[in-house]
């Protein structure tokens, strides 16, 4: 598991001062933009010049109670392959001062394909070495 730390800004909330609902997936992506670096992978490279893209091709948050300005977070990512061509990423998401139970529970499925064609691919070797990294050690790929 990657573990990325994060505090609330103001940006990051709305009208009523709680964290807005889009910006729990917008960390969410950031602690996974940390954990590919965190893996050595060149961002610049990954996000234009690969010869494949990594769309997400769903996501879901579940806010388990509210957060607030200044509140410092801890962000739980963790990997697993579900097809040669997939793999998904969960994202528990705690207050720092409170790890006991999770404030936001987040999903992103991506999917890789062609950056040219858009056909489906398999994970380059890059995305594998980093799913290894971070993914639990029983985690293996479905069919």
């Amino acid at each position: 598991m990657f573990i990325y730390h994060r505090t609330v800004r103001f940006q990051d909330t709305d009208a009523a001062g709680v964290m807005y609902f889009a910006n729990g997936l917008a960390i969410a992506h950031e602690a996974y933009e940390a954990s590919l670096q965190a893996a050595g992978i060149d961002l610049k490279a990954f996000f234009k010049g690969m010869p494949v893209a990594v769309p997400i091709v769903h996501a879901s948050v579940d806010f388990l109670r509210p957060i607030a300005v200044g509140d410092r977070l801890e962000i739980h990512l963790t990997p697993h392959q579900t097809r040669p061509t997939e793999f998904e990423i969960h994202y528990q998401i705690y207050l720092e001062v409170a790890l006991g139970k999770p404030i936001i529970k987040a999903l992103t499925r991506h999917l890789c394909i062609d950056a040219k064609t858009r056909d489906r691919q398999e994970l380059p070797p890059l995305l594998l070495t980093w799913l290894n990294q971070w993914a639990p050690a029983a985690a293996v790929p479905a069919d």
